[in-house]
């Protein structure tokens, strides 16, 4: 389920459309709203003349791509260069100087356990400078 799936006109009933925001919640933040709580923090760190949603919208979108793109483990490296890479698909919700920066955190999250152990902002910055430069 992607966060472009929920769709505001749908004829679900309110308990159908419930459970589906729950699955996305699930699938988002699979620790709960401790995941969600640490990651937000992190976000407004690195990012602190926004709010909780606009952070949260280019993470989501970003990590729902990145999904798509890396279905193994192995496959992040391609995931990354790729989002890296076609930055102007994506221009209406991610701006390309933050492309780099969420594609970061994505990659951080997905190697979070139950101990949400994520990197420190400066590190997620040292993470961005080493991708390769941005293009488009």
């Amino acid at each position: 389920m992607a966060l472009g799936d929920i769709n505001l006109f749908s004829w679900k009933s309110k308990e159908q459309q419930k459970q589906e925001m729950e699955t996305y919640e699930k699938w988002a933040f699979p620790f709960g709203q401790a995941q969600r709580d640490k990651l937000v923090k992190l976000m407004l760190e690195l990012f602190p003349k926004e709010s909780e949603p606009t952070v949260l919208i280019p993470f989501l979108t970003c990590k729902e791509l990145y999904c798509k793109l890396a279905k193994t483990p192995d496959q992040a490296d391609y995931a990354i260069n790729k989002l890296l890479t076609d930055i102007k698909k994506y221009k209406r919700i991610i701006r390309k100087r933050d492309m780099p920066t969420y594609v970061a955190l994505v990659s951080a999250d997905q190697k979070v356990d139950e101990n949400l152990e994520y990197p420190t902002a400066q590190q997620i910055r040292d993470m961005v400078a080493s991708f390769p430069d941005v293009k488009g």
